[in-house]
């Protein structure tokens, strides 16, 4: 009923990075860059929220770049080492910290996540043991043969609507003839493990419809929309032999998220 004659203005999508605490890099300057916001998993998962930390953590390298670069002639290639220290004095790892084991209780089941969430919130995060994360994402996929396909629904078009329209609402835009900017290293690889043992679940989890198997002279055979990527990096992060690599395309292309995103 809340949603009842509303209508949808946009689309998108992003692979959350909930390792948290416990997967921030050791290192997070490198000469010539560091590493900041999501790309250095700064996400306060219980409150799925970054901007500030991305913010905040582009404030400190900022000052970073002024002190140890800038100011000592400006020297090409040369790494911001404070960078790190100033991570760890800043409220953002004070921040981070306190909900470090929220996620990894999750691992346990799902009620379980949720009330040592709530108690570690009430406690701002203040108990003496941090929980670790057991296994990457891309390990945790079953095999085709141990999963039950879901029937969904069709969309009706008032409340569900198919992919498509929904890409459509996202403005993305890429020049048609660059190079793909998704990478598969081993075609073979992506037919015997990904197409065989898993049943191509690229085609399943991709909110945009980037990954087809087609039939091409009785063979499967993998096919890259790359031009309709959302840039939400899920191949690259779930893709079960690490076999797809998800890089920066030309000329600034990619969805045209608004201000009300």
């Amino acid at each position: 009923p809340m949603l009842a004659g509303g209508k949808p203005i946009s689309y998108g999508a992003r692979t959350l990075c909930e390792g948290g605490f416990q997967a921030v890099p050791d290192k997070l300057s490198f000469p010539g860059g560091l590493l900041v916001g999501d790309c250095a998993g700064f996400l306060n998962l219980p409150k799925i929220k970054g901007n500030h930390t991305a913010m905040k953590s582009g404030m400190l390298a900022a000052e970073a770049v002024i002190e140890d670069v800038l100011s000592k002639g400006g020297e090409h290639g040369k790494e911001a080492t404070s960078y790190r220290k100033r991570y760890e004095n800043s409220w953002v790892h004070k921040e981070l910290k306190q909900v470090r084991n929220c996620r990894p209780a999750f691992a346990k089941n799902f009620y379980y996540g949720m009330l040592y969430t709530g108690a570690a919130t009430v406690i701002n995060g203040i108990e003496p043991w941090t929980l670790q994360h057991h296994h990457k994402d891309h390990e945790t996929l079953k095999p085709i043969s141990q999963s039950k396909a879901i029937e969904y629904p069709k969309p009706d078009g008032k409340l569900t609507f198919d992919l498509l329209t929904n890409h459509s609402r996202s403005g993305t835009s890429h020049n048609a003839d660059q190079p793909a900017h998704l990478k598969v290293l081993d075609r073979q690889k992506a037919k015997d493990v990904n197409l065989d043992i898993y049943g191509g679940p690229e085609g399943k989890y991709c909110p945009a419809q980037v990954y087809e198997w087609v039939e091409k002279d009785g063979k499967k055979e993998l096919v890259i929309n790359a031009q309709n990527c959302l840039h939400c990096k899920a191949c690259d992060i779930k893709d079960p032999t690490q076999n797809i690599n998800w890089t920066v395309p030309e000329g600034g292309g990619g969805p045209n998220y608004n201000a009300a995103m």
